[in-house]
């Protein structure tokens, strides 16, 4: 099943377009005198009344609810599946019509109503896509449908589907032309009609300006398409919001945009530095060097000779430019020197192919680094690294192949150039990496210096905490020197006295967790706001791997501390589970499964965790506590929390391994939960229904897997390290404090076999 939702700032055209074919049915009302005999202009006039009483442009909203084709409900079946799909949106006390087409292969709905309810309020309309796929998942199964192909989210730019054209009658052409326009609206930035008129002409569609007492009057029409030719439509007929006004505005808010200044400067510099790299370029290869060396869009315009003579950069902020537009003098015509041979070939002799071949060696290394495992210091790295594997990367970069295609020399000759400029970049990237772990270093023995005297830690406790203090910041101490715990090349003074220190140490923390953790004491000390910190989710887990530091850490702090972790998971969580909440009554028990509780304060929502040492909580975003209140049984839900709170508690799970366990698999780390689960027998905090979601898209066979295999002690032991010390993951605490970050005693352990002995460092 497919549910879409449209808005609507009027409701009359959607009731005339649902009710006004001739195969419809109409399968029932809600909320009106009558579930199945009300009269269609009674109810618009129902719904013209409420949506009048708010001036949201969502005043209405219009959802039709897709079967697969060749599945069928009968009309009762389908009627109680929409009034499902209703009472979950949070539309269950609002008026609305059902009505079934038959005009289509596959089986719908229409349901109309409107978002204004009788107190004057919308319906919260927040994540209501992802909600409505949440709930067509569940409905799918009430309803023994075949489940919908599911979405996945992706960075890259949108692809536009270009829509059909149908000349049958005039609505057909009407859509094609609003579609059309709708997409050139989304991917560019357009900033006059005549750019616009540019974008449709390519699509068949031209473009008229009238101008009438200082307004623009626009009206479009299909010029040529598989022969047919339409009459010219009014702007705003085609769609209000494509009036020669409204598409002013746009064009006022994109020419004055602070970006486009700044925009234009970089693409004069990107070009410019292109230029500076080649000695003679033929025009016709000038795109594909753009797209390659600088990811720029290029579209190359020629004359009626069929001669390049100027190009068109689109830009990925949406803004396109021909080129006298970016700057006078990086057109096609104004650098004839450059573009008139025909041929193009890099200049061998350029001060940028020192800096691009630098580049590459720069990018080498740090690539090798990221690979190596980060077992010494990056500036370490390359005073040590050897030149095989380096050439090897080198070799294989985008931008090595990129240079190696225009400069047209064999592989010895550019093997020369490479030695001639791998002292100069080696040198340069060394000693800013020698600066910058000195400078790192100088910060971590002064937020150490800090945490003494702010009284950071307990004040019994401080002496014995600063040794793990020390390691949680990725430091070692000895003899009144600090030092990185992976290297000795740089130290700083720093004078901590006696404090106490174990003989075996085995510890370890991912490099991530360790800036984290370095974030936020640095923030703390300093009276940091939220803002200036901006603690990741991963900080709720620092307890979790530093269960000493924070054990011992004051009140005043820690209270601190567990109101911006908090924040910080709870913004995340929100986005890992939103795809399978249906309703406010579904993210509170989400939220509960994972150990988190909401209560009412004078008025206002928070939220508080199970893991806090303190009893606390933070104030939930004013759009989510409308969220909540949308629900009629709100306050019964709340009072629901405590059997689920009180499961988690009696089954050993209120402690932040379950938490991280959880996370595992919400983040798709299927094979690191399954060790954790097997090997320490940890069980994660998730919500039923989201587990059985995640073992049916692998979890199940992990743990099949790891089951199976044999594992030794010492396998074991790395491998729980592993799962333990991944570096981009989330966190919290339990008020009872971790032994030990794993569960056993391989790191952080029980120090009081050394009670008595402290060292002199």
């Amino acid at each position: 099943m497919i549910a879409r939702i449209l808005y609507r700032q009027n409701v009359q055209g959607v009731l005339n377009y649902v009710s006004g074919k001739s195969q419809s049915t109409i399968l029932g009302f809600q909320n009106t005198y009558s579930d199945k005999d009300t009269d269609m202009k009674f109810f618009g006039r129902v719904l013209y009344h409420l949506g009048n009483r708010h001036d949201s442009e969502k005043r209405y909203a219009h959802i039709s609810l897709n079967l697969p084709r060749g599945e069928h409900l009968n009309d009762t079946d389908f009627f109680e599946l929409s009034k499902n799909y209703m009472n979950h949106m949070g539309y269950g006390e609002q008026p609305y019509v059902v009505i079934r087409h038959h005009d289509t292969k596959h089986e719908h709905v229409h349901i109309v109503s409107s978002t204004i309810k009788e107190d004057c309020l919308q319906i919260n309309l927040s994540n209501d896509i992802r909600r409505s796929i949440a709930i067509q998942k569940y409905l799918e199964k009430e309803f023994g449908l075949s489940p919908s192909p599911d979405t996945k989210q992706t960075k890259e730019l949108p692809k536009y589907e270009l829509p059909e054209f149908r000349n049958r009658d005039i609505n057909g052409v009407r859509f094609y032309i609003q579609d059309i326009v709708n997409i050139a609206l989304q991917k560019y930035k357009v900033r006059s009609f005549t750019e616009l008129a540019g974008y449709l002409k390519d699509h068949h569609i031209e473009l008229r300006t009238i101008e009438r007492n200082g307004r623009i009057a626009v009206s479009y029409g299909v010029a040529i398409k598989d022969g047919y030719k339409s009459r010219f439509i009014n702007g705003y007929t085609v769609h209000p919001q494509l009036s020669g006004p409204k598409l002013q505005k746009v064009f006022e808010q994109n020419q004055s945009s602070k970006l486009l200044p700044m925009v234009k400067k970089r693409l004069e510099k990107q070009i410019q530095t292109t230029y500076g790299l080649f000695k003679t370029i033929d025009p016709e290869h000038l795109s594909n060097i753009l797209h390659s060396y600088q990811k720029l869009d290029c579209k190359i315009e020629c004359d009626e000779e069929d001669k390049s003579v100027d190009f068109t950069i689109y830009d990925k902020s949406g803004y396109v430019f021909r080129a006298e537009e970016i700057a006078p003098t990086i057109g096609i015509r104004q650098n004839l020197q450059l573009f008139k041979t025909g041929h193009t070939q890099m200049n061998g002799e350029s001060k940028q192919l020192k800096l691009e071949l630098q580049k590459c060696i720069k990018e080498a290394y740090e690539e090798t680094y990221q690979n190596s495992g980060r077992k010494l210091l990056f500036s370490e790295h390359i005073d040590r690294l050897s030149v095989k594997p380096l050439v090897k990367e080198i070799t294989r970069s985008e931008r090595f192949l990129f240079l190696k295609k225009y400069l047209h020399i064999d592989n010895r000759r550019m093997g020369n150039m490479l030695q001639e400029q791998f002292g100069i970049a080696k040198d340069k990237l060394y000693i800013a990496e020698s600066v910058k772990e000195e400078r790192q270093l100088i910060g971590k023995a002064e937020l150490i210096r800090q945490a003494s005297e702010k009284r950071l830690f307990d004040t019994p406790r401080q002496r014995g905490i600063l040794f793990e203090l020390v390691r949680s910041l990725g430091t070692d101490y000895g003899r009144g020197m600090l030092r990185f715990s992976n290297s000795r090349r740089h130290q700083v003074k720093l004078n901590l006295g006696q404090i106490p220190l174990p003989k075996e140490i085995d510890f370890y923390a991912s490099p991530s967790f360790i800036r984290e953790n370095e974030k936020i004491l640095e923030g703390l000390l300093n009276d940091k706001t939220e803002k200036e910190i901006r603690p990741s989710p991963t900080a709720i887990f620092l307890p979790l791997m530093f269960p000493n530091v924070y054990a011992a850490m004051t009140q005043k702090y820690r209270r601190r501390f567990e109101q911006l972790s908090l924040k910080s998971y709870h913004k995340h969580a929100e986005r890992t589970q939103v795809s399978f909440e249906k309703s406010p009554k579904d993210y509170i028990k989400f939220f509960n499964e994972k150990g988190f509780k909401f209560e009412k304060k004078e008025g206002k929502l928070f939220i508080g965790s199970i893991y806090s040492k303190y009893p606390g909580s933070v104030p939930i975003a004013p759009k989510t506590q409308a969220y909540f209140e949308s629900s009629p049984d709100l306050n019964t839900i709340l009072d629901g929390q405590t059997k689920i709170l009180a499961n988690i508690e009696t089954s050993g799970r209120n402690n932040l391994k379950s938490l991280w366990a959880g996370h595992l698999v919400d983040t798709g780390q299927y094979r690191k939960a399954a060790y954790l689960f097997v090997l320490d027998g940890v069980r994660p905090n998730l919500p039923l229904q989201i587990v059985e979601h995640y073992m049916q898209n692998g979890l199940k066979e992990a743990l099949v897997t790891v089951s199976q295999k044999q594992v030794n002690r010492k396998q074991a032991r790395l491998l729980r390290k592993g799962v333990y010390a991944l570096g981009n993951m989330l966190g919290s605490n339990s008020y009872i404090e971790e032994e030990m970050f794993n569960g056993f005693k391989d790191e952080l352990t029980d120090y009081s076999k050394y009670k008595g002995r402290g060292l002199w460092m």
